[in-house]
């Protein structure tokens, strides 16, 4: 008898500053709706150079995808070195914030390669 896989509830940011300072962990559970941003009311705060008060917004869909949204940021969001409005997010993808990049993994997926 086969096994039927659930799709992920869960997906991780991760990120270290530039300088190592710093290590972000963000988590989104399924229908999450968050933003990225130095200021206090971001949902999600990453205080690191170039990084806009509200920078962008991931969405955790409910069907198991994960999208990520530009806000109008001053210097751009960027998925795989590639500037972007918006787009969805794969297992392993890297957003680029400021000079922070926040790797996107499955919770419960092997670790990304580098």
């Amino acid at each position: 008898m086969g096994q039927h896989r659930r799709p992920t509830e869960m997906w991780v940011l991760e990120g270290v500053a530039p300088d190592g300072a710093d290590h972000w962990t963000f988590r989104l559970t399924k229908g999450a709706i968050k933003t990225v941003g130095r200021a206090p009311r971001a949902d999600f705060v990453v205080d690191a150079p170039l990084v806009s008060r509200l920078h962008c917004r991931v969405t955790a869909a409910v069907d198991g995808t994960l999208l990520v949204e530009d806000l109008g940021s001053t210097n751009g969001t960027f998925v795989n070195g590639e500037r972007v409005a918006s787009r969805e997010i794969r297992h392993g993808d890297r957003i680029g914030v400021g000079r922070v990049e926040l790797v996107a993994r499955l919770a419960g997926a092997a670790a990304p390669l580098d």
